[in-house]
């Protein structure tokens, strides 16, 4: 595409260009799909390298076109296939080098893209205040009031899961549900409980289990005050 004509770049120049240009573009599409909401995962960088490939082809073959004959550049099949790749030994050992560098390198790239290295599984849980913001927890309320916060689920655990969300207060199960996630799937929720007795120190739980663990999984709570 940068270079149509014929005598722009010879051979080897146009080959090593090309191996560089793949490995300054593939990182800089990557990394602007990480603020998109399909992130840097191996189906949507085949897509967009994919898109990106076809796209500069067809640019690139328009711009062919647009070239009288005699000066668009024409691959020469039958001087590879009798591998007469430049005029001296020195170029064919150093044609072959390239060559075998390109392959070895496509071949340690798409053995990393269909083979990425896990990281650390977790699951993200955390508490909002009604405002959204970690702040203004309803901690301090009447009897007869309502309190809201809003409940954060995040799966980093590199599969899709199914947890189980406990909420208790003073030991006694107030709210139960289930919630599947797929991987990297985020998940708020708000959550209204009443305040129905007085006292001081009362506890409002909020328990996760993943899958059918019997224990829970990670656990947050509250300190509720109720006043009359």
């Amino acid at each position: 595409m940068l270079f149509p004509k014929r005598d722009d770049l010879d051979g080897i120049e146009r080959l090593a260009l090309s191996f560089i240009l793949s490995l300054a573009v593939t990182p800089l599409l990557s990394l602007m799909l990480n603020f998109t909401p399909f992130g840097i995962r191996l189906v949507p960088v085949l897509v967009v390298l994919s898109v990106f490939t076809i796209s500069v082809s067809l640019v690139a073959w328009v711009r062919r076109l647009k070239l009288p004959v005699e000066e668009r550049l024409r691959v020469p099949f039958e001087r590879i296939l009798k591998f007469n790749l430049g005029q001296s030994s020195l170029d064919k050992g150093l044609s072959i080098i390239l060559i075998a560098s390109i392959i070895v390198s496509a071949t340690v790239l798409v053995y990393v893209s269909m083979n990425p290295k896990t990281g650390e599984r977790f699951t993200e849980f955390y508490l909002l205040g009604s405002n959204g913001l970690a702040s203004d927890y309803p901690t301090d309320l009447k009897v007869g009031d309502e309190g809201e916060v809003i409940i954060g689920i995040v799966n980093h655990e590199y599969e899709n899961l199914t947890y189980r969300l406990e909420i208790t207060l003073n030991g006694f199960l107030i709210h139960e549900e289930q919630i599947y996630l797929i991987e990297n799937e985020k998940v708020e929720t708000q959550f209204t409980f009443q305040a129905i007795e007085k006292g001081e120190n009362q506890k409002l739980e909020f328990l996760l289990y993943k899958n059918q663990q019997i224990e829970a999984y990670r656990t947050l709570h509250l300190w509720i005050r109720v006043n009359i």
